[in-house]
């Protein structure tokens, strides 16, 4: 690779990577479409299960005489902790994320390595797949004992502050950015899995650990995790399905905007060789690879 064209865009190989992984999930998507829906569906009841423990966590300190009016807040800062393995999980197991996805198909629309339906496509059936492991894991969890007592109590409590947020406009602006951030920060953990710069398994794992405790401690909205939980609650106590479901929409748009955009058009427009050469186009992907990047997460 040009030595000039590497220090003006360092991202080039993570850009590389993207378009890799890319390939590799619309062919997937195209060619073994029921396996891709089971590695999405395995994202869904990963995500779901963490979140029990998330909200499992949080009650074990909330029941803690001793720590007082600290136990909540500690409880939350160790369950967000918890929940963070969830996207190293996935990630390891080759599942499909649909947050994670939406960066890689923005950067392969960005370079016409997708067009804009087959993305469309291929985030759709990752949804699909995801609020399917959703659904399995709601089942279960209705015949069994997994969300009772103060578990109930912490979700509940997390259900209703998802939902109120479609009382209002103001509330709705709020999930919004909510959604935008939660993204941005998912996705950026992803960065840095994918641009080569982190050599070892741990450091990318405490990286994406990192990113996911900013957004479950600092309450962001993941339409996912937000899907599963819905729907666990609803095999259970019951919810509103028309504010769910509204939760649900803006989150998707704004999860598409910290990560699809914020990340992924920004990135693959900062990295993009061809302003140095004055031309449009197709892309030319640098051939220099240094690994080989798995096609989940």
């Amino acid at each position: 690779m040009d030595p000039t064209r590497q220090r003006l865009f360092p991202g080039l190989f993570f850009i590389d990577a993207v378009l890799e992984a890319a390939d590799t999930k619309a062919e997937m998507s195209r060619r073994i479409t029921v396996q891709y829906l089971q590695r999405a569906a395995m994202a869904g009841i990963l995500i779901g299960t963490f979140y029990l423990a998330y909200f499992a966590v949080s009650a074990v300190f909330a029941g803690i005489p001793a720590l007082g009016d600290g136990g909540p807040g500690l409880g939350r800062a160790v369950g967000a902790f918890v929940f963070g393995w969830a996207l190293v999980f996935i990630y390891f197991t080759k599942s499909e994320l649909l947050t994670s996805n939406m960066m890689v198909t923005s950067i392969a629309f960005y370079h016409r390595r997708l067009r804009p339906m087959h993305g469309l496509l291929l985030l759709a059936l990752c949804y699909l797949g995801n609020a399917i492991g959703g659904l399995l894991l709601g089942i279960m969890a209705r015949y069994s004992t997994l969300t009772a007592g103060h578990v109930e109590e912490k979700m509940l409590a997390a259900v209703e502050v998802k939902l109120g947020y479609m009382a209002t406009a103001s509330g709705m602006g709020d999930l919004f950015v909510r959604a935008i951030l939660c993204n941005l920060m998912i996705n950026v953990a992803m960065l840095l899995v994918y641009n080569g710069f982190l050599k070892d398994s741990i450091t990318m794992a405490l990286a994406m650990v990192m990113s996911v405790f900013i957004f479950a401690f600092l309450g962001l909205e993941h339409s996912v995790a937000n899907t599963i939980l819905f729907t666990i609650v609803g095999f259970g106590p019951g919810i509103d399905v028309w504010r769910a479901l509204g939760n649900v929409a803006i989150a998707l748009v704004g999860n598409f905007i910290g990560g699809g955009v914020l990340i992924g058009m920004y990135y693959a427009h900062v990295n993009d060789g061809r302003w140095l050469d004055g031309r449009r186009g197709a892309a030319q992907p640098s051939q220099e690879l240094a690994g080989q990047v798995p096609p989940g997460a």
